[in-house]
């Protein structure tokens, strides 16, 4: 079997909460035992609701949060165990999209002194930083006379692209995109969401797109990941899940997204409640409280991520 790009193990986030002096020390779980494999050249689509996990499992991966516990393996190389230095050399094959690109841009510089920061910080000699440059604005649709302006000069989409223009820079093999069209107008997401396929094709890329909007990951991605609470529910293909999810939770998901074909009927799932507190997660499995299959066996016993017809799915039923 293809050895994958991308292994994690086991990988958990703990954030402590604050307390008074007096009360017991509590955490929040927005990661909590999660398990992936990502292979060379596609796509695989993180979904969930807002609070969910997926955004702090994307920079986990990337080490920009670090990790409280599990394995993170690029090409057979554990990244959680390295020095500072070989996570450096690391992360040149690993970069990242975010979802509001004006945050991320410092807006004091000019858009050619950002793009050649990250070709600074891991040495590219000088002769060549101006040609990758160039190069790399006429790849995302950008003119090389714009290098000297600043990010409040350019539009939402514009922007977005000088986002993927810097993560492009040191040619990696991995790029996590982080919500990268939800701040967009339609128009100008299937223009980005065009442009990521078209460099994933130019260049063999590989990557990790965190997404709610099931819409936008049924047109970019290979297999999807459906998380609830900080944990994997369902993992499957594409065709699999869109086509025929299994976990309550991805049912109701997908009944909530629009249907195109005004003769096409869909029953709707409304979800009980609100999604618990991730520093108080439920016992047993943590869709319980909302879950409309529910049985005794989730109150007490968190069902483990099994394979069931060719995927993954965490529930009793199965």
């Amino acid at each position: 079997m293809t050895t994958p790009l991308l292994e994690v193990k086991g990988l958990q986030k703990l954030f402590p909460v604050k307390k008074g002096l007096f009360q017991q020390r509590s955490y929040v779980h927005a990661v909590n035992g999660v398990d992936l494999k990502v292979y060379a050249g596609e796509t695989l689509g993180i979904v969930g609701e807002s609070g969910c996990g997926k955004s702090t499992l994307g920079r986990c991966i990337l080490r920009l949060i670090e990790p409280t516990k599990g394995e993170i393996q690029f090409e057979g190389t554990d990244i959680c165990k390295g020095s500072k230095q070989e996570l450096h050399s690391v992360r040149r094959n690993m970069q990242m999209v975010f979802q509001n690109p004006f945050d991320t841009l410092n807006p004091k510089l000019q858009i050619g002194q950002i793009l050649t920061e990250p070709l600074f910080t891991h040495g590219i000699p000088r002769e060549k930083r101006q040609r990758m440059l160039e190069d790399t604005m006429e790849i995302v649709g950008l003119n090389k006379r714009q290098l000297n302006r600043y990010p409040h000069e350019f539009s939402g989409g514009q922007r977005q692209r000088i986002g993927i223009a810097r993560a492009l820079m040191l040619q990696p093999k991995l790029i996590i995109a982080d919500e990268p069209v939800s701040a967009l107008d339609v128009s100008i997401q299937s223009q980005i969401l065009n442009l990521l396929q078209d460099l994933q094709e130019q260049f063999s890329l590989t990557y990790i797109f965190i997404s709610h909007d099931l819409s936008v990951v049924e047109h970019i991605s290979n297999r999807v990941a459906v998380m609830y609470l900080g944990e994997i529910v369902e993992y499957a293909n594409k065709d699999q899940l869109f086509q025929k999810p299994l976990h309550p939770y991805s049912q109701a998901l997908l009944s909530a997204t629009p249907i195109s074909d005004p003769d096409e009927q869909r029953e709707r799932i409304i979800l009980r409640g609100d999604l618990p507190s991730p520093s108080n997660p439920p016992q047993g499995c943590k869709f319980h409280p909302r879950c409309h299959a529910c049985m005794e066996i989730c109150r007490t016993v968190a069902p483990p991520l099994r394979e069931v017809d060719g995927r993954k799915v965490a529930c009793h039923l199965y």
